[in-house]
């Protein structure tokens, strides 16, 4: 990522999200009045004209030729990322800490986080300019905002000076993140993750290692590792699925799901089929007992 400026896939993420709550209230998967806030003005004017009928397919379009598969695996995964949140609440979770949050909103707009504790982490850039579109909005602070650069710096040493609490079970998001990193931040990231109370449940997604090995296998994969790379966003880390369950209990996690767009969005969307994104994942993991 550029050091001085906001991430643009946290942006095209909020794009997605803010299109899906211009759908009718029986179609959408979920909503986020929130989301557009974080749009520049051109994006903004898109997600105002899906309004009028037949600018939709027409913006879908356009996002589909040049992100193939993006648009529907990032608004399956979103829902599903919702669920399994709850799920995780309903299992005892007492705090929720969003690691790497980008534009995500699920502090604001899930109801049953409402009187849980939610701590959002992020790179400084981000941050900053999230923060300043929620001032600007005057949103009650409801949430608590810390940053951090994964690559360079430890979260021992921010969680040493922000008190965290690793006493009472947790839900970590972890979204959208992994594939930016290195093998050594993955690694001191789940070595940190395993302070925390066991039964606390981490949700995170990855990328399957054979789109970084061999991007031609599937559709989509060359050009958008190509684009990403030229927004300085390039995607450094996957994991090999067959092999998650193992690393994993190096940590003393516990892989509970391990889904590929294709399943989530045939669950999710069954009736807004696209190609593409198959390689991206998402994964729900518990801390069990040393």
């Amino acid at each position: 990522m550029k050091e001085d400026v906001t991430s643009r896939t946290a942006q095209y993420m909020a794009l997605f999200r803010a299109l899906e709550t211009t759908r009718s209230r029986d179609q959408r998967l979920f909503t986020d009045k929130f989301a557009s806030w974080f749009l520049d003005s051109r994006l903004k004017i898109g997600v105002w004209l899906c309004r009028i009928p037949g600018w939709r397919s027409f913006a879908e379009w356009i996002i589909r030729k040049k992100i193939p598969g993006a648009l529907s695996s990032g608004i399956a995964r979103t829902k599903y990322i919702d669920d399994l949140l709850l799920q995780a609440v309903d299992n005892g979770a007492q705090q929720v800490y969003i690691l790497g949050a980008g534009f995500d909103t699920r502090g604001l707009r899930l109801p049953f986080l409402r009187q849980l504790k939610v701590v959002e982490i992020d790179h400084p850039n981000t941050a900053a300019y999230k923060l300043a579109k929620l001032r600007a909005h005057k949103l009650p602070a409801k949430v608590y905002y810390y940053q951090i650069d994964f690559n360079r710096q430890s979260l021992d040493q921010l969680s040493a000076l922000n008190n965290f609490d690793f006493t009472v079970p947790t839900a970590i998001i972890w979204e959208g993140v992994t594939n930016y990193l290195n093998k050594e931040a993955i690694d001191s990231t789940f070595a940190f993750l395993q302070r925390f109370e066991p039964g606390s449940r981490v949700i995170f997604t990855y990328v399957h290692q054979a789109v970084l090995d061999n991007p031609s296998a599937f559709y989509g994969g060359e050009k958008l590792l190509k684009d990403v790379a030229e927004l300085e966003e390039r995607w450094t880390f996957g994991f090999e699925p067959a092999a998650l369950p193992a690393y994993l209990r190096q940590y003393n996690f516990r892989l509970l799901e391990d889904l590929g767009a294709s399943e989530y969005r045939k669950h999710y969307l069954p009736g807004r089929s696209e190609k593409g994104y198959e390689f991206y994942r998402v994964a729900c993991a518990e801390r069990v007992e040393d």
